[in-house]
């Protein structure tokens, strides 16, 4: 039988994303902020008000990882951690004045990133790619 581990669409999305990853690292290096560290900015923005369990769901990192990132991000002075009114133990997270100029600089780069991925491939063929997409992580 002939197989390589080209033909794997497992190996190809693997081998996709970390080429888009790397170049958005790069894109995103002049602004002190790994993809990593965007996913996690971009959740909290999403849902100001968030606990540090709900946004390690959302980024699927496990919740050590995510506290760590949180931590750097504060550290950096993007995200401020404030005590829940309804549970005085926990906290939620919010962006800062400086957070949320760094999102409105990083997410149209990535968005421009996202279109240059797409140059080319019409738009029918995107939509069905994502549609694609979203049925194999259904599947898993």
């Amino acid at each position: 039988m002939d197989y390589s581990l080209e033909q794997s669409v497992g190996f190809m999305l693997g081998f996709t994303y970390r080429k888009a990853a790397a170049l958005l690292a790069t894109r995103f290096k002049p602004y002190d902020i790994t993809t990593e560290q965007f996913s996690v900015l971009f959740n909290i923005d999403k849902g100001e008000g968030v606990n540090q369990k709900e946004v390690a769901s959302r980024v699927l990192k496990d919740q050590p990882t995510t506290a760590r990132i949180i931590d750097l991000l504060e550290k950096k002075g993007w995200v401020e951690r404030r005590t829940s009114e309804q549970d005085r133990r926990a906290y939620l997270l919010y962006l800062t004045a400086e957070g949320k100029a760094l999102i409105d600089i990083l997410v149209p780069i990535e968005r421009e990133m996202n279109k240059e991925l797409a140059e080319g491939i019409p738009e029918d063929q995107m939509e069905a790619f994502k549609h694609t997409l979203s049925l194999i992580n259904r599947n898993l």
